[in-house]
C-alpha cells in the first residue's frame, strides 16, 4: 500500500469513528460551546471535551505501544500500513470507552463519577495525540520512548492522581484503596 494509499486510508477510518460517534449520540464539541486546546485539571466538567487534557498522555502511550506490537506481530509490513492497524486499534476503544457500559463502568469503578463521555472532537483528538505516539516510537530510540512513557504515567499520577496503568487496572479489576487514594 501507498504512503498516499495509507494516508487516505486514515484519514476515512477517523472520519467513520466521527460519524459513529456521532450516530451514538455523543456531542460533537464540549456542551460549554467552545473549543480548549488544553483542559487543566481543575476543570473536571471540561476533561474528555476538548482538544487535549491529561488524559491526552495515555493516548500518546498507546502509540508507543501500539507502534511496537505491530512491529512484532506485522513487521513485513510497512510503517504507514501498521499505523492503520494502530487507527483501527484505537477508533475501536474510542467507540467502545463511549458505549454505555464503559462509561457505567468508569463511573461505578473509578473516580470518574461525573464522566459523560467524550466528545467527538476529543475522540478524533485522542486518534490522533495515540498517531504522534506511535510516529514517535518509530524516529526514536527505544530508551528515549520508554523514558518518556514513564515520564508521562509519574506526571499524570502526581497531578491527577489517574494514569493509563491505574486505568486499565480500575477499569478491570478496582481496588478500593487506589479509589479511596485517587479521591485524595
Amino acid at each position: 500500500m501507498t504512503n498516499r494509499a495509507c494516508l487516505i486510508t486514515g484519514l476515512l477510518m477517523i472520519a467513520a469513528t466521527a460519524a459513529i460517534l456521532l450516530a451514538m449520540g455523543r456531542i460533537p464539541i464540549c456542551e460549554c460551546g467552545y473549543v480548549r486546546f488544553w483542559t487543566p485539571a481543575s476543570d473536571v466538567a471540561g476533561s474528555s471535551q476538548h482538544i487535549a487534557d491529561w488524559y491526552t498522555f495515555s493516548h500518546i502511550i498507546h502509540g508507543f505501544l501500539f507502534y511496537w506490537l505491530l512491529w512484532i506481530l506485522l513487521r513485513r509490513r510497512s510503517v504507514g500500513e501498521r499505523a492503520l492497524g494502530a487507527i483501527f486499534i484505537e477508533a475501536a476503544w474510542e467507540v467502545a470507552e463511549n458505549s454505555p457500559w464503559i462509561i457505567d463502568r468508569y463511573r461505578e469503578a473509578t473516580i470518574a463519577v461525573g464522566y459523560t463521555g467524550d466528545s467527538v472532537l476529543n475522540s478524533v483528538f485522542d486518534i490522533l495525540w495515540m498517531l504522534a505516539g506511535f510516529f514517535f516510537a518509530w524516529r526514536m530510540p527505544v530508551w528515549l520512548t520508554v523514558t518518556v512513557g514513564i515520564v508521562f504515567e509519574l506526571l499524570a499520577l502526581w497531578v491527577i492522581r489517574d494514569n493509563l496503568t491505574l486505568n486499565v487496572l480500575m477499569l478491570i479489576y478496582p481496588v478500593d484503596a487506589i479509589k479511596v487514594w485517587q479521591a485524595g
